[in-house]
């Protein structure tokens, strides 16, 4: 199977300006291709750097596709930087020239002299051209070695990598195969836990799992390769199912699901409606909850106190279920104790985190949910909830 390696060039990348999304799109594309893709690099705009990374990258991979540098300007050196590469000159291409000028014209513009620099292509490339911007892409072939340049602009590369070079590829390797992933979300368990509950499939060769570790909840990536989607997700349903029978309610979702979505469903299921009263969090405490996207929880501005205050509602009192929390960072630990009530029951729980202080915001709301989450099943298996 063919291997590959993204090289995404800008120091717009390095200096933080921008987020290189473009590797993420274009690892996810490769993946589902069925290509295995080993590195990625970030790189400035640097002529004889970018040349040093295509030479190293295409010693080990088969295919290096690269993003940016394409544009007009000086500090714009893919082509120059593949050009030494691989030891040839830039040539000009007339039709490349016309297509750039005829695109300007649309647009009801001239191209400037300096746009012609966009001409210009390693002696040997295969010009891409590019209906979505001005920018023209190209690729090399060498022997069985691919270098393909796309531009960084986000919605010319994606759209380039479906049209022309995602076709390119599968022809030229013969690609048949697929690679497709799942994520598992848990919560309210640590990556110790799942991992000692699933540490015998983390040595599967096919499908693979591996573990991802976030401030109160740990993701399980499930990832087969087979000749066909069909097949791959055959295989990971069953791997999902055997995951689902160990871990159990400690799963909340998959793959896109989040965990203030999966609750805001339970009481929406339940007809209730969530109250959460707060004390020692950050300002942007649960700032994701927002009213219109989940209207039947509300996040109470006033200081938690006991006896809890009575909230005006619409619903009848039986509806409401009561959250109150109070968070106490320090060191080493944080604590976290929560506080559940409705007419029918009162439960209190109490937490600790022992990681660094900025992630403990995070944590309590993964926690709180939880608790929540674990709660509202609870209440929809027709256990009896724990009496105050």
């Amino acid at each position: 199977m063919p291997s590959a390696e993204i090289i995404a060039i800008g120091t717009e990348l390095l200096l933080g300006e921008i987020q290189d999304t473009n590797t993420r799109y274009l690892a996810r594309s490769l993946r589902d291709i069925g290509l295995n893709l080993y590195r990625a690099t970030l790189i400035g705009d640097n002529q004889n750097r970018i040349a040093d990374a295509i030479r190293e990258a295409l010693s080990r991979a088969d295919i290096v596709i690269t993003t940016g540098g394409l544009g007009p300007t000086v500090d714009d050196p893919t082509r120059q930087a593949v050009a030494l590469a691989f030891g040839v000159e830039l040539e000009f291409h007339p039709e490349l020239w016309e297509e750039i000028q005829e695109r300007f014209s649309r647009y009801g513009r001239a191209a400037t002299p300096n746009n012609r620099r966009q001409a210009y292509l390693p002696a040997g490339a295969v010009a891409i051209s590019n209906p979505v911007g001005t920018a023209p892409s190209f690729y090399i072939q060498h022997e069985q070695k691919s270098l393909i340049s796309l531009p960084g602009v986000p919605k010319e590369m994606e759209y380039l990598l479906a049209s022309d070079v995602i076709p390119y590829l599968k022809r030229f390797y013969d690609l048949n195969g697929v690679i497709k992933a799942r994520v598992l979300h848990t919560v309210g368990v640590g990556e110790s836990f799942v991992d000692e509950k699933v540490g015998d499939l983390e040595t599967l060769e096919n499908p693979t799992v591996g573990l991802l570790a976030h401030p109160g909840q740990t993701d399980i990536r499930i990832t087969a390769r087979a000749e066909s989607l069909e097949k791959a997700e055959e295989m990971i349903d069953r791997l999902t199912q055997e995951i689902f029978s160990r871990l159990g309610d400690s799963i909340y979702g998959i793959d896109n699901e989040r965990l203030e979505s999966v609750v805001h469903q339970l009481l929406v299921k339940h007809n209730l409606e969530l109250r959460i009263s707060h004390s020692g969090f950050d300002p942007h405490f649960f700032s994701a909850l927002t009213p219109e996207l989940f209207p039947a929880i509300h996040l109470d501005g006033r200081e938690p106190c006991e006896p809890l205050p009575v909230l005006e509602t619409s619903l009848p009192h039986e509806s409401i279920l009561h959250c109150t929390a109070w968070l106490k960072k320090g060191s080493p630990k944080t604590f976290l104790s929560i506080q559940l009530e409705s007419v029918h029951f009162k439960e209190k729980i109490e937490r600790s985190f022992g990681s660094a202080p900025e992630n403990a915001t995070l944590w309590a709301e993964n926690t709180i949910l939880d608790v929540i989450r674990r709660k509202l099943i609870q209440i929809q298996t027709g256990e009896s909830p724990n009496k105050g």
